[in-house]
């Protein structure tokens, strides 16, 4: 069973993740007796349902660093607000050199992003989102950035709670 807490899930036993594997570099280190190759994988898994979540892995084969990857990812679970296929509101977010974009769009719009930030939102089950990546095109904190962005999204419910507004109109999530 798994447990929200502070937008970020607790075990995700329970949950079917679908991974997808962003960018894998290859590494090189020159020793006495020649070159050692080993392989970092960088992997985003997410239920297609508002749960999402990155990780690195790293090995001297590619089907193991994906597989640690994947391991890592699920300890990193976050969950996104998501109305109507898109996010409630326009979110700005930074992580090292990248920073984020990502605002909500009409329906039927699609998934308008980058490669490693596509990846991230497609995974939430974000199906209408514009994104621009502002900043390095590194993946790691592209994609840091972008969680970091989908995490502090808030639903207009937990808004109009901690201003004390009644809301009429009654959102499905």
């Amino acid at each position: 069973m798994s447990k929200i807490v502070d937008n970020k899930v607790k075990s995700g036993v329970d949950l079917e993740l679908k991974e997808k594997v962003v960018a894998i570099n290859r590494v090189v280190k020159s020793n006495k007796g020649g070159r050692t190759f080993s392989f970092s994988a960088i992997v985003v898994v997410g239920n297609g349902n508002g749960i999402v979540g990155q990780g690195l892995g790293k090995a001297k084969e590619v089907q193991e660093a994906i597989i640690k990857g994947i391991d890592d990812a699920k300890k990193n679970l976050v969950k996104v607000p998501i109305m109507h296929g898109t996010i409630p509101h326009e979110q700005l977010s930074k992580f090292g050199a990248a920073k984020v974009l990502i605002k909500p769009a009409a329906h039927g719009a699609g998934v308008i992003a980058g490669g490693s930030m596509r990846a991230v939102l497609e995974s939430a089950g974000i199906t209408d989102v514009l994104a621009k990546s502002l900043g390095s095109a590194n993946p790691h904190n592209v994609i840091k950035a972008t969680i970091k962005a989908l995490s502090t999204l808030r639903e207009p419910i937990q808004v109009a709670k901690t201003r004390r507004i009644k809301l009429t109109k009654v959102f499905n999530g």
